[in-house]
């Protein structure tokens, strides 16, 4: 395995961590803990996301930039394509509606609960699909 695909390999199995961590750990435990109440979470969770965001963005640059680099088998290409392109719809797509609602209930509305939320965990959970898939077909190559 040259430079390249070692990079490519280890960046999408943190991508994978992060998005594990906090997507399905840190985002649902908060809401548990003592005294955070909605507002309170729908802050922490948007300065979260939004690092969470520009982080995977990070890495999905990194990991293309080491594919053009060194062109990997279609069958590795694809579904870290896939992650990159969930990632976009999260951020184009799903992301705006959920800042409009925290927005709302962190100015004191009473915002209605949005379905947007459970497209950006669906979202998720096919980029996780995608990173492990693409991690692991890499790693064999």
């Amino acid at each position: 395995m040259n430079a390249a695909a070692a990079v490519a390999v280890a960046v999408s199995f943190v991508w994978l961590g992060m998005v594990l961590a906090i997507s399905f750990i840190e985002a649902p435990l908060k809401f548990r803990a003592p005294g955070v109440t909605v507002r309170i979470g729908l802050g922490i969770g948007r300065l979260v996301f939004r690092a969470l965001n520009a982080v995977e963005v990070i890495l999905g640059m990194a990991i293309l930039v080491a594919f053009a680099l060194n062109p990997p088998p279609g069958r590795a290409l694809a579904p870290i394509l896939v992650a990159v392109a969930v990632l976009l719809v999260q951020l184009l797509a799903v992301r705006p509606r959920l800042t409009r609602r925290s927005r709302a209930v962190l100015a004191g509305e009473n915002a209605p609960r949005s379905h947007a939320h459970y497209a950006y965990v669906a979202l998720e959970a096919v980029k996780v699909v995608a990173l492990l898939a693409g991690g692991v077909v890499l790693l064999a190559l």
